[in-house]
């Protein structure tokens, strides 16, 4: 959900460990004893990781033999067309996050922990609206998001109730 104030800029990441089983594909086909370790490392800690490793990965790829250099190719392009999302060196500099471990974390104690109470039965349409709710809360959005609601709509708002207590009903 789109809401006054909140930053336009995305950042879009590939997560490290996907990044790392495409470069062991590659790396399957290599000669040279420790070569995924080694770039696995210069993706991650390089400024210019990832076109180092686009670097090695067409040497790779041009020595190697007939049969594998389809494979090598497919994971060559594979990191061309996401270098943009490797940026993992600046990312980690930025504080943003290189793996989805924080997603699924973020899942866990989002989702699992409101909607998976005993008992509990849920439709698409109202298992979203408490989830919705409950990340605006989660994040610190629900005035902003309540507000743009309000605004958005010509029916007045319950006055017998606050919003944020019966958002705090709503998702707790």
């Amino acid at each position: 959900m789109d809401l006054p104030g909140d930053p336009v800029a995305e950042t879009e990441v590939i997560d490290f460990w996907h990044a790392c089983e495409h470069l062991q594909t590659a790396s399957d086909h290599a000669v040279a004893l420790g070569w995924f370790e080694k770039y696995r490392e210069i993706l991650r800690h390089d400024p210019r990781g990832v076109a180092k490793v686009i670097r090695a990965l067409r040497h790779l790829r041009d020595a190697a033999a007939t049969p594998d250099r389809a494979e090598i190719e497919r994971e060559l392009a594979f990191f061309r067309k996401h270098r943009h999302r490797m940026r993992y060196h600046a990312l980690k500099e930025e504080g943003i996050a290189i793996g989805s471990g924080v997603v699924e974390a973020a899942n866990k104690t989002l989702v699992t922990q409101r909607m998976k109470r005993s008992g509990m039965r849920w439709r698409i349409a109202g298992g979203q609206a408490v989830l919705t709710f409950r990340a605006l809360i989660k994040s610190g959005r629900f005035e902003r998001a309540w507000k743009a609601l309000i605004a958005a709509t010509d029916t007045p708002a319950n006055d017998n109730i606050s919003p944020r207590a019966a958002a705090m009903a709503i998702a707790a």
